[in-house]
């Protein structure tokens, strides 16, 4: 499958581009991104083409690969959809639910393949974890707490405008509600608080009643960060094992599932449709950040 990558910053560099040429079944043909003069360095890194306009890449391939701002991103996914390109997208999907739904129409209506790239979630052992999880059912409550600590000398992530502005609930909140939605199932409704810090605390009702609790930073203190997941109900207490941080590799695997989808096999569980849900329960949460209500999900 001939892959296009836009976007040439930290996690195009880290992730996107390597597993791009890596995978045994992916043409990676050129790099577009909004610094020329970065798009040329990476793109010559990787023996491809750097395009100076992202309409001619989009021509060029059968799928996207983008690893921009969610504001970004979101315009160029549409674009490629209608075009009938494959998606692999970054999370979350976008800042709005309309766009996101746009985006999940256009590849609905074309039969597009499609995959956001929730790192943790591609993991076999927590994949595993999950699918064992939903099937044992019967579940009253969950936690997540997943506090990182990216504004430090030295993190690639920290210099990023949108992480800054938007803070953890958008950067790392996409991963903890892709850990929860399999297994306890669609939110209803939630409630949320921001602090110092960027501390945020967010409270849901899923569809089949149960209830999760969301702790999110992106600005903690060393000795705060932390990544926990726990489930809790009448299988008792059951904790999400700890996996390696391997974002090249949980990339491949999604390379490969969204190859896999396009050649007429399933649907990646974590498709634009799956994305686009998440948006809305992000975009729930600010708005209950914003107001200090209790919001609907999807109202």
């Amino acid at each position: 499958m001939r892959f296009g990558l836009f976007g040439t910053g930290p996690w195009a560099q880290l992730a996107h581009a390597p597993a791009l040429a890596d995978h045994p079944d992916v043409e990676f043909v050129g790099v577009w991104g909004r610094d020329p003069d970065k798009a040329g360095t990476l793109a010559a890194e990787h023996g491809v083409r750097a395009y100076a306009n992202l309409e001619d890449l989009i021509g060029d391939v059968d799928a996207v690969a983008i690893a921009l701002p969610p504001d970004v991103q979101a315009p160029i996914a549409l674009r490629a959809a209608r075009a009938g390109r494959h998606l692999l997208l970054d999370k979350p999907v976008a800042f709005t639910p309309a766009e996101a739904d746009e985006i999940a129409a256009a590849v609905d209506e074309r039969n597009l393949a499609s995959a956001v790239f929730f790192t943790r979630r591609l993991e076999p052992v927590t994949a595993d974890f999950l699918a064992e999880a939903r099937a044992l059912g019967g579940w009253r409550e969950a936690r997540v707490d997943h506090l990182g600590s990216i504004f430090t000398t030295g993190s690639p992530f920290g210099e990023s405008p949108w992480r800054q502005q938007r803070g953890g609930l958008w950067d790392v909140g996409p991963h903890a509600l892709a850990l929860l939605l399999p297994v306890l199932g669609p939110v209803t409704a939630v409630t949320a608080m921001a602090g110092p810090h960027d501390m945020t605390h967010a409270l849901l009702r899923h569809e089949g009643g149960a209830i999760s609790t969301l702790t999110l930073s992106v600005d903690a203190a060393a000795d705060q960060v932390r990544q926990e997941v726990i489930f809790a109900g009448e299988a008792g207490l059951r904790r999400l094992p700890d996996t390696e941080w391997r974002p090249g590799h949980a990339l491949g695997l999604a390379i490969s599932q969204l190859i896999a989808a396009a050649g007429g096999g399933p649907k990646p569980d974590i498709d634009v449709r799956f994305g686009a849900a998440v948006t809305a329960v992000l975009a729930a949460c600010q708005e209950a950040i914003d107001t200090g209500r209790t919001v609907a999900v999807g109202s």
